[in-house]
């Protein structure tokens, strides 16, 4: 249990550190228990407890001070801890207001001011919170009762805590780079040591990359020589390709992508939207002719359009018949009043029959547009992680030119997570590879 227990928090610290690093957007968020649970339940009597025991000690006579110097202590360590090396005057006026020693004497002999000592934090406080707490700030200088102030006080405090640490997160991400990817490297060959098959999967997705490259390359298993497309760099990417066509529901995901399996699966809805989205908008300059084309605004309005329809393309409530059903008659109406105020002649019934009848059937895998379209897409997403390396973008493939923004950020997001994870796990691919091609090479590796 103990062994199982360590395995597991190495994999939870892994994929933190994994998801700070390829997550731009990723935030701490202060913690919180669910509504209603135990945990929550027991931290709400805790917490009012002490608070009820702060007030009791406040009001007695003579008056107790236990409870609130190991608050003001509490207070102090955190605003200490919000201060850079360059803040050494403030240093030294936190150090001399919130003396301990000093306050604990003062306690002693009836003369502690609480009051001014809280105005003085609420001051430093508002020193050192983002713009975002100012306001919080602001209520805190209206609270005049003790207790609630040091209440208030500390849930602020904690806010500022997690403020601290995004802003960390933030100012060095770029120099965590090398740091990142040696730390889940290691992490996961603790892992892989631990549990010797825990690249079964991994392994399965390249043993079927490779096949798929022999197959293409029209090699058989057991060749002498390689083709030319069984590169560790060809093989990688084509394998990363996959991965944007993979069937979630039946395949196990191999564990070397596993933390970035919902963002794979973002990128193939992603990619599928905008494959749709082209064909249709080709299928419609190709039906209409040249009548339209390099009329302005048209493109956009189109676009922006079957965009709407297809928004929710991705969710189980979608129905793409109907979806493609309405976009054919919202072109025709589009196209016919677009023509008629250029001065062209009128859209015909057969023209529009025909021009929904084609989008209609762009739905379908093996419809010819489709697949045209989605050849292109694979392929520039491909060509953009060889050309990566060169920071040389790749030529858009015609066609994706009403999509070009689009297809080009989803290259980007690919690019760099792709190119992440190999940092991340080059060597146990190459190993993996080496010893596929060694198998396949062999006298027995047909059998």
């Amino acid at each position: 249990m103990e062994e199982l227990m360590q395995t597991a928090k190495g994999v939870s610290n892994m994929a933190l550190a994994h998801e700070i690093m390829v997550n731009s957007a990723f935030k701490v968020k202060p913690a919180a228990p669910p509504e209603g649970s135990l945990e929550h339940k027991v931290k709400e009597i805790v917490h009012k407890a002490f608070w009820d025991c702060l007030e009791a000690q406040l009001t007695d006579e003579p008056q107790t001070y236990g409870h609130s110097i190991k608050l003001l202590a509490e207070i102090k360590e955190t605003l200490l801890s919000f201060l850079m090396p360059g803040h050494g005057r403030l240093r030294t006026q936190i150090e001399e207001v919130l003396d301990l020693p000093l306050i604990q004497q003062q306690a002693e002999k009836g003369a502690l001011d609480i009051g001014q000592l809280s105005q003085f934090i609420v001051r430093i406080m508002g020193s050192q919170c983002a713009p975002c707490r100012d306001e919080d700030i602001r209520k805190l200088k209206e609270i005049t009762e003790i207790v609630p102030l040091l209440k208030a006080i500390f849930s602020v405090l904690d806010l500022m805590k997690v403020d601290m640490a995004n802003f960390a997160l933030t100012s060095f991400r770029p120099h965590l780079m090398q740091q990142s990817v040696e730390y889940e490297r290691s992490k996961f060959q603790e892992f892989v040591e631990k549990h010797p098959n825990a690249l079964d999967f991994t392994e399965k997705w390249l043993e079927d990359t490779v096949r798929c490259l022999r197959e293409t390359d029209g090699s058989t298993a057991a060749s002498s020589d390689p083709p030319a497309s069984l590169t560790a760099v060809n093989v990688h990417n084509q394998a990363y390709l996959r991965l944007l066509k993979w069937d979630h529901a039946s395949d196990p995901f191999p564990e070397t992508v596993l933390m970035d399996q919902v963002r794979f699966q973002e990128m193939h809805q992603e990619a599928e939207r905008l494959v749709l989205l082209s064909s249709v908008l080709l299928i419609i300059y190709t039906t209409t002719g040249e009548a339209i084309s390099g009329l302005p605004g048209l493109m956009d309005t189109l676009k922006n359009t079957v965009n709407a329809l297809l928004a929710d393309m991705n969710t189980p409530s979608f129905n793409a018949d109907e979806a493609l059903a309405t976009i054919g008659e919202k072109m025709c109406v589009e196209l016919s009043k677009c023509l008629s105020q250029h001065g062209f002649s009128p859209f015909s019934a057969d023209r529009k029959s025909i021009l929904r009848g084609q989008i209609s059937a762009a739905i379908q895998p093996d419809n010819t547009i489709r697949k045209l379209m989605e050849s292109r897409v694979q392929n520039y997403l491909l060509v953009s992680l060889d050309s990566n390396q060169h920071n040389t973008p790749p030529p858009l493939p015609g066609g994706l030119a009403p999509v070009s923004k689009e297809v080009k950020e989803l290259a980007v997001r690919f690019s760099r997570l792709v190119n992440f994870n190999k940092l991340v796990f080059s060597p146990f691919y190459q190993k993996i590879f080496n010893k596929i091609l060694t198998s396949q090479e062999s006298p027995g590796a047909e059998t």
